[in-house]
């Protein structure tokens, strides 16, 4: 198994203070054993969790600009829900570098949901002291914003399924995209998409994945009212 500095290097992470991330994997049964006080993640938790709300709170505000203060709360919520973080957590193996106690097994680490929450925010509080406020909030934004980028158009408002009805309805047949280009560098790829009805171009969408492109050409075919006659 790979040790605590092993998976940081992989994270591209060179520790200042790696008595930060020891402390951040430190369960409360360790600390509960030694009869010490502040001994564990507890602290690192409370304040990762505060940066980790900051973070995805500047994501949303910045990438809707048109949402009311209602949808950029809730949505903030959502986001930052235990089973948002446990899937995280599990994603990066986190129990496998948890230090515990007598009182408590590994495989019950691994299994509980409030645990793998605890030191995903804990390990974020470690970040942000020892590396600052730009690496620490760069790594949030690896989890959540493409994350956030898509919920706009999966989650409030499908257009490829509704431009695929309203063209089914009128015409009796699909229309179907195309990716025409692909630019940029590898990791911030841009995908410009047509959908086409037969062979007229209803609309272009540009986007950081192709799916997110094609739902903004279906929305641009909406938006011309599927100009199809």
């Amino acid at each position: 198994m790979k040790t605590l500095h092993q998976f940081l290097q992989e994270q591209n992470l060179q520790p200042k203070q790696i008595e930060l991330y020891e402390l951040a994997f430190t369960h409360t049964s360790v600390n509960n054993e030694i009869k010490g006080i502040g001994k564990d993640y507890e602290r690192l938790e409370f304040i990762g969790d505060a940066f980790l709300s900051m973070v995805v709170a500047d994501l949303v505000f910045r990438l809707h600009p048109d949402w009311p203060q209602g949808e950029l709360s809730k949505t903030r919520a959502k986001l930052v829900q235990t089973e948002n973080l446990v899937k995280i957590a599990k994603s990066l193996n986190l129990a496998d570098y948890v230090t515990i106690g007598h009182s408590i097994t590994r495989e019950a680490v691994s299994q509980s949901k409030k645990i793998l929450e605890d030191i995903f925010e804990a390990y974020i509080g470690a970040i942000y002291l020892d590396q600052g406020v730009e690496i620490a909030a760069r790594y949030v934004r690896m989890f959540f914003e493409e994350r956030i980028r898509l919920l706009a158009l999966d989650e409030l408002t499908d257009y490829k399924t509704k431009l695929q009805e309203d063209m089914q309805a009128e015409f009796r047949e699909a229309v179907h995209y195309e990716t025409i280009a692909e630019d940029g560098p590898a990791h911030e790829k841009i995908f410009t998409v047509h959908v086409l009805f037969k062979n007229l171009i209803l609309g272009v969408g540009k986007g950081s994945s192709k799916k997110i492109a094609e739902q903004q050409a279906a929305k641009d075919a909406l938006s011309k009212k599927a100009g199809v006659k």
